[in-house]
Order: structure tokens, then sequence, then C-alpha cells
């Protein structure tokens, strides 16, 4: 159900992105990053992984990254009429097992620190907070998880 998103799915991935973070539009002073992305361009990089159900379409999204300081989820969303299925943590699943395929000992990843919802999820798969502060203008919390 995971695949790489194709030329003409942005628009779906926006589409998705937007309304699992508008949420948190009236906890932050501005549109979080994610909000601001360009996914037909970041589809036409590759860099776009959809949950795709055979009967309901595409329900999340996940960008994934390596950089010079290690491997990055950068986004993950998933449609809130699906929320509460598992997709978020199937898409968090399938980004740690990359990192592993790709060598990475651990993954990083991002939140707004007003998104204390992610927070507590991402503790509870077993990633630690090793940051807080300004980051790129956001309020951002930082986190890692080593890998087995």
């Amino acid at each position: 159900m995971i695949r790489r998103a194709v030329p003409g799915e942005g628009e779906q991935v926006r589409a998705i992105v937007a309304a699992a973070y508008a949420r948190y539009l009236d906890r932050m002073d501005k549109m979080p990053a994610p909000m601001l992305d360009d996914y037909e361009v970041r589809v036409g990089e590759g860099a776009v992984e959809v949950w795709d159900d055979p009967e309901r379409g595409i329900l999340g999204m996940i960008i994934l990254g390596d950089r010079a300081d290690g491997f990055m989820l950068e986004n993950v969303a998933v449609s809130p009429d699906a929320q509460g299925m598992g997709i978020g943590r199937r898409l968090i699943d399938h980004a740690e097992a990359e990192a592993r395929r790709r060598g990475h000992r651990q993954i990083r990843l991002y939140t707004h620190a007003t998104m204390v919802e992610n927070q507590r999820m991402y503790a509870r798969l077993g990633y630690v907070e090793t940051a807080r502060g300004e980051d790129e203008g956001y309020d951002r919390v930082q986190f890692e998880k080593h890998l087995g």
C-alpha cells in the first residue's frame, strides 16, 4: 500500500497535508512549513511516498531524506478521516525500515512545539527528545530514535 507518488498526485498530497495540519493552525503564529511545501515539485523529485488504499485512494503521505547529518523523516501526514486506522504508524515503520535499508543507525524528525499530541505519539514509538528551540523560524522539538 506504500508506493512512490507519481506526477499529477501532488495536489492530492497537498490536500492531505493541509487537512492533517489544519487542527494546529489556531495554536501557531504562522502556517506550518509542511503546508507551504510545493508537492508537485516534491513528487517530481521522487521524494513523496503515499499510502494508497485500493478502495479509498491516497490516505497518507511521507517524505524521507538522506541528509549530511543523518536520515530524516521530513513529513508524515494522514487524512483526518483515515486517522486511527494505523496508517501513520505503518508509514513511520516504513521510514525506520528505509533508514536501516540505507545503512543508517538512527532516524531523526521534528515537530512543532505546539503539536503536543505528536510529541506524545513519537515518545510512545521510542523516539527521544533531543532539543527544543527555534529552527528555520519555527519553535520545534527535535527527536531521534536509534535503530537496532
